[in-house]
């Protein structure tokens, strides 16, 4: 059951900010701003900033690559509104279509660097599982990943484990393909601030 707090339960503040990102996207708010700007204080702030520092902080991974693997949590988690607006994140940070749809669609036979490939494995081992051990690190380590890009990439899966819950919760509206792109231009101009 959705809950009605997304779409009453905000003041005067966001209710602004709402009607200018319609304004200016001429798209509706999408749910996960909705959430985060209800009750910022407890949720919203904090989580923008672990969001932010994970997806767009210093790493070695590209912004394309933690896209990806949002995408990719949200898949196995079977999150939809959060698979579509981490793959069109990750299509426009690649400027490659095919790699996500691949790498979406068969891990084992995606375009993508062996690293990046185990990584990938454990993260969907972890959000599956909600367990990793350290024959799953070895193996990211010994497919080429660096322990920074291993420590980056559970950041990135604890961003993106609590919002795929989060947003199954609430039942996250999935809105159409513009919203998407949308949100997508958004994310890469000015990250999850």
């Amino acid at each position: 059951m959705r809950l009605a707090i997304l779409d009453k339960g905000h003041g005067i503040g966001a209710k602004v900010l709402f009607a200018a990102i319609r304004l200016f996207s001429g798209q509706r708010v999408v749910d996960a701003v909705k959430l985060v700007a209800y009750r910022p204080e407890f949720y919203g702030n904090p989580m923008k900033r672990l969001t932010h520092e994970a997806m767009r902080g210093p790493s070695d991974w590209s912004v394309g690559d933690r896209e990806l693997m949002a995408a990719y949590i949200s898949k196995v988690n079977g999150t939809e509104f959060c698979i579509r607006a981490h793959s069109a994140v990750a299509r426009k940070a690649y400027q490659d279509d095919e790699r996500v749809s691949a790498t979406l669609a068969d891990l084992d036979t995606a375009p993508i660097g062996e690293p990046l490939r185990a990584t990938l494995r454990m993260l969907g081992k972890l959000a599956r599982d909600r367990v990793v051990d350290a024959d799953d690190v070895r193996g990211v380590l010994a497919a080429g990943a660096s322990r920074r890009q291993i420590e980056d990439a559970l950041a990135v899966s604890l961003a993106f484990n609590v919002t795929d819950r989060l947003a199954d919760a609430f039942q996250f509206a999935v809105p159409g393909p513009k919203a998407f792109e949308s949100g997508a231009k958004f994310l890469l101009a000015r990250g999850y601030r």
